[in-house]
């Protein structure tokens, strides 16, 4: 009897390893996104593209900034295994001066929190102003 309880036992913990082994995985083509120098007033928006190297859907379950100035956006769709995805994050840039943020990601990948990087520099060109191309 107890021979078949550790068989069923090691059955059980094999099947439920199998199970386990099926992972959603994030690839980024790129963790930093560089604004550069750009003109304030100008766009703002910016895509991180995302890649599902795991053989289970990619679901991003939230996308947050460091500061209100960076508006990310997630897939609302799950990323299938080998298909690729947006995250798009929009910067104030009536905000001038460096950028450094930190845009976060939550999802079911087997790195489940992931941390991207936008950088650059809004500036002022002198004889602009709010309103004008």
């Amino acid at each position: 009897m107890k021979k078949l309880i550790a068989i069923a036992i090691f059955v059980f913990a094999g099947m439920s390893v199998a199970q386990a082994q099926k992972v959603a995985k994030m690839e980024f083509k790129s963790e930093t996104i560089d604004y550069g120098e750009i003109k304030k007033g100008s766009d703002g928006v910016r895509v991180f593209e995302v890649k599902n190297i795991g053989d289970a859907p990619l679901i991003i379950e939230d996308v947050k900034s460091s500061c209100g100035c960076t508006v990310p956006k997630k897939p609302e769709n799950p990323i299938m295994p080998g298909e690729t995805g947006e995250i798009q994050v929009k910067y104030d840039t009536k905000r001038v001066g460096p950028i450094r943020k930190t845009v976060t990601v939550y999802s079911n990948s087997n790195e489940p929190v992931k941390a991207l990087k936008i950088k650059g520099a809004v500036i002022d060109v002198p004889g602009t102003t709010d309103g004008d191309s």
